[in-house]
């Protein structure tokens, strides 16, 4: 989840609300790829999750990339809870899941770099003391009561917030992981037909990434556990956002949205100031409850934009979240397949085609269907695994338009990082088939062997 958002003065005028989103219009020269992905931690020898502190620590591997791989330190309350360096950030999830959110990269093969040299330096640090790392969308056996939480103000206050909403938060906060990339738009209006493809087109990504079918040492029923928690973690945050295919849909009306969301905090000099419930709307009028008399800035808006939730969100870029985290190979063809239906106009048009006869019912079920049965999935007459080759089809294309060279020009365009996905589409078969395959098969019910067959 975000750090700290900085840098925005007083909100002086309703006006500047829309316009802190419209201001990350940028022309398509300068659209950069951003790439999230979270992992967990455990000890090699018991496979249990990485406490914060101690010789086998999530504070051991941060100090380790601090001290030995020139990454500066992010303190809250003399706790180190992050990292930086070179645009890019270390953080930390709720139950110690360890993200990097990388730096704005101009095409996949720097994304695919900046991956590799951040999953070997982890792993350096992770060998020496003895402790894994894996790529999963959910946590394959730990219990809620085994998992640490991180001593950051943002997650208390979260976590006893997220007790009186839906009935997943906590899971969510604690034993889930993804893969996300942020993307830029030109206008408003190439704002909303990526965010219409993006919402229609994110059980596709559930579905092509789907690695979370176990969770407390069991099958769980679905291909995306994680997917599934995010449908019942809060309402008021999460979902399709039908409106986004209203006539009207902009920046004004993604603004108006989140001006509904309830508040989680308000972040000043170091503290989070617990606004739980509490409306934006009252801030703006100096009525906040928890803050009385104060009035927002750019910054707290920018804090409270990173507390909604949906399948794909707006900040001054788009945000795709509908992916669970995975092996290393897949950690680059999520950034490929996005950007290349959406960074190139004709795949953009012919993806919006695809979907634009669908209605929200279509969209939702099409979600659901997503997370129990990936690839196999079917809504009416729209089979998942046409519409997956559809899509990467489209997306090939739009690489091979894009025609970004890597390997110093020996390596024509982007394209090889979609392989990964090719092969799932020509099998049916995504990670979380392998995974049950290999449960059902070799492993003969034995989950530990996840641990050294699927770690980084």
């Amino acid at each position: 989840m975000s750090i700290p958002q900085s840098g925005g003065g007083p909100i002086e005028r309703y006006e500047q609300l829309a316009g802190y989103l419209e201001d990350g219009c940028k022309p398509k020269d300068d659209w950069r790829i951003g790439t999230e992905h979270e992992k967990f931690g455990y000890c090699k020898d018991t496979h249990r999750p990485l406490p914060y502190a101690g010789e086998r620590s999530i504070v051991a591997i941060l100090e380790g990339l601090r001290d030995g791989h020139g990454w500066d330190p992010l303190v809250e309350g003399g706790n180190l809870i992050g990292l930086t360096k070179d645009g890019a950030n270390i953080s930390l999830e709720p139950g110690g899941q360890l993200e990097l959110s990388g730096a704005p990269l101009e095409n996949i093969h720097e994304t695919c770099d900046e991956v590799n040299a951040h999953l070997a330096d982890v792993k350096d640090i992770a060998d020496r003391i003895g402790v894994g790392f894996i790529g999963l969308g959910a946590a394959p056996e730990w219990s809620h009561d085994e998992m640490p939480m991180m001593p950051k103000g943002r997650y208390k206050l979260m976590d006893a917030y997220m007790q009186k909403v839906g009935t997943m938060g906590r899971v969510m906060m604690r034993r889930t992981c993804t893969v996300q990339v942020n993307l830029d738009f030109s206008s408003e209006a190439d704002m909303v037909q990526k965010m219409r493809v993006a919402i229609a087109l994110q059980p596709v990504a559930t579905a092509l990434f789907a690695n979370s079918p176990f969770l407390e040492g069991k099958v769980n029923g679905h291909k995306s556990w994680r997917s599934r928690v995010w449908r019942d973690l809060d309402a008021d945050r999460t979902g399709t956002v039908p409106f986004v295919f209203e006539d009207g849909f902009g920046f004004e009306r993604w603004a108006e949205y989140a001006l509904d969301v309830p508040m989680y905090f308000v972040y000043r000099d170091g503290v989070y100031h617990d606004a739980l419930g509490q409306s934006f709307r009252d801030f703006l009028k100096g009525e906040l409850p928890a803050l009385p008399g104060e009035t927002p800035t750019l910054s707290d808006w920018a804090d409270h934009l990173t507390t909604i939730f949906p399948e794909a969100r707006v900040k001054k870029f788009i945000e795709m979240r509908g992916a669970d985290g995975g092996p290393w190979r897949r950690l680059c063809a999520l950034p490929a397949y996005w950007v290349g239906l959406t960074y190139d106009q004709s795949a953009l048009d012919a993806a919006w085609d695809l979907v634009k006869g669908w209605d929200a019912e279509t969209r939702e079920e099409m979600r659901i269907a997503a997370s129990v049965d990936g690839l196999q999935a079917k809504v009416g007459n729209i089979a998942m695994l046409d519409l997956a080759r559809e899509t990467v089809a489209l997306s090939e294309a739009g690489l091979r338009a894009r025609a970004r060279p890597g390997a110093g020009g020996l390596i024509p365009d982007e394209t090889h990082f979609l392989n990964a996905l090719k092969d799932s589409i020509d099998s049916g078969k995504v990670p979380a088939d392998d995974l049950l395959d290999r449960y059902h098969g070799d492993w003969n019910g034995d989950l530990s062997r996840i641990y050294e067959e699927f770690s980084y």
